[in-house]
């Protein structure tokens, strides 16, 4: 089993900055990737951004390239997700996942274990 906690979220305005965390417990040494997902009110779940473990290989979409960045703590089984220039559509529950053998990385259905989720707001 493995365990994930999420923190970091809240509210801000536009054009602020957050940083979502997301610590990893448990059977850890198997993972293939973790990544950052999110669903705002009456919306499907969303890719947001993953990283390969091993090498710390990054993908991001489209709708946050260049505002939001993943990265990783190796030694503290840590995720990262920097979140800059935040927009009111940005507002959602990000939540954070873990994948054993992720080879879809922006596919939820490909990851093995989630967070319980934080909310972003972004008021305008």
């Amino acid at each position: 089993q493995v365990q994930l906690v999420e923190s970091g979220g809240g509210l801000v305005q536009a054009g602020a900055s957050l940083r979502l965390s997301c610590a990893a417990s448990g059977r850890t040494f198997s993972r293939s990737a973790m990544g950052w997902f999110r669903q705002a009110p009456g919306k499907e779940r969303e890719f947001v951004a993953a990283i390969r473990w091993s090498d710390g290989a990054a993908r991001h979409a489209d709708s946050v390239k260049g505002r939001f960045t993943i990265s990783r703590e190796y030694t503290k089984n840590t995720v990262f997700l920097q979140m800059n220039s935040l927009k009111p559509d940005d507002t959602a529950v990000y939540y954070c996942a873990f994948g054993l053998s992720t080879a879809l990385w922006a596919v939820a259905a490909d990851y093995d274990y989630w967070g319980q989720g934080t909310q972003v707001t972004v008021s305008s």
